[in-house]
């Protein structure tokens, strides 16, 4: 995902320091070219050897070290960076980042980048919420760079607060926001539906289906990384949430059509991966049916059909695409689908195909346009949702 990229890891004098290890090598299993900047307290807490032997290049601590190479190391460094990261950023470093000073490796190289810039704090509660330090960080701010909310909890020094640097996979997630993708769909608002609906029988239980809401949450999480504004209204589902995407939590079919009619008016996309049901129990139990000897009849009627509504109440310029999953006649059935719901897209695919369908981590789609069809090839679901997105991001222009 990062091949080509160049990412800098800033590390300053904290506990949390340990934490970029980690996330080194997490850069490193996605192929980016990594380097790392420590200050001399960062060296306290972790050796740079750890750093140099997870990313295969000289860990830099020293701004006059003399066995780099004669290109100044702070400015070639700078000049390849695709983005920089600094964490655990000290209330030391902030203050410098924000006054320019330069006096050390890490904060020379800092003042001579032009990539996007992140910081992480990590410090005690009293530091950060010290008045000094939340005006350096709104300095920062509005110098454009991008400051990581730190976390609530139990701190190395023994205080509970803000104040705690976040989980390397937070971390990760800001970095790849800023490099993974190019920002094709920046300016572009997509509204996702993704997962199951549940409809309640009684307290205790529900009619559902076997979707995980995995595509979906590919298709909103790589839209995000293409820089569209994402909105994702989710059934029950059990995986975390994408980063940086609304994400609007809904149980049943007709909780799902009122979110979708609350959001889908200023979309200039709309994917519906969702698994809705197609019917629901004409009423809900107050309390839990009791088993009984004899068979049990539950009266059921049709929910909303959201992807027909969005059809009939589209808007110029706005694209819409449906999910169609088949068990056969999958090309006939959903071309009707296409032609009845007024869709500008079916995205198909069949339970019959090994890989794919519910809970699989791929996916083989066949794309479906009034004026033809592209059959993909069987790829993960976070490929499938881009070779999607690629598809509609043509119809928009």
């Amino acid at each position: 995902m990062l091949k080509g990229k160049t990412v800098v890891l800033g590390v300053t004098g904290s506990i949390a320091a340990y934490k970029i290890a980690n996330l080194a090598s997490s850069l490193v299993k996605l192929h980016a070219d990594v380097h790392v900047i420590m200050t001399k307290n960062a060296t306290n807490f972790i050796n740079p050897i750890t750093f140099e032997t997870l990313t295969k290049n000289k860990c830099m601590t020293d701004t006059f070290d003399r066995n780099f190479m004669y290109n100044v190391a702070h400015v070639s460094i700078a000049d390849k960076a695709d983005v920089m990261l600094v964490a655990p950023a000290s209330a030391n470093i902030i203050a410098k980042m924000a006054h320019g000073i330069a006096d050390d490796m890490l904060s020379t190289t800092y003042l001579a980048m032009k990539c996007p810039v992140i910081v992480s704090p990590a410090m005690n509660v009293n530091m950060f919420t010290n008045p000094v330090v939340q005006r350096n960080i709104k300095t920062l701010e509005e110098f454009g760079v991008t400051v990581i909310p730190p976390d609530n909890g139990y701190l190395a020094c023994g205080y509970t607060g803000a104040g705690k640097m976040p989980s390397e996979l937070v971390l990760l997630d800001y970095i790849l926001r800023e490099t993974a993708k190019e920002k094709d769909l920046a300016g572009k608002r997509v509204l996702v539906t993704a997962g199951p609906t549940r409809e309640s029988i009684d307290p205790v239980r529900f009619i559902t289906n076997h979707s995980t809401g995995k595509m979906g949450y590919a298709v909103a999480r790589q839209a995000m990384f293409r820089g569209a504004e994402v909105t994702l209204v989710s059934g029950p589902v059990s995986i975390d949430p994408p980063p940086f995407v609304n994400v609007v939590n809904v149980s049943s079919a007709q909780d799902m059509f009122e979110a979708v009619k609350e959001n889908y008016a200023g979309a200039d996309i709309i994917i519906k991966t969702a698994a809705v049901a197609d019917y629901t129990p004409e009423s809900t139990a107050d309390e839990k049916i009791k088993k009984s000897d004899g068979s049990l009849s539950i009266p059921i009627k049709r929910t909303a059909d959201i992807l027909k509504w969005l059809g009939e109440n589209k808007r110029d310029g706005q694209v819409l695409c449906g999910f169609s999953m088949e068990t056969e006649n999958m090309l006939e059935n959903s071309r009707a689908k296409l032609q009845k719901k007024n869709a500008d897209l079916i995205a198909a695919n069949s339970l019959r195909d090994e890989g794919s369908g519910f809970g699989t981590d791929t996916n083989h789609l066949v794309l479906i346009k009034r004026d033809g069809v592209t059959d993909l090839p069987l790829l993960s679901k976070s490929d499938a949702a881009d070779k999607l997105l690629d598809e509609l991001l043509t119809m928009c222009r």
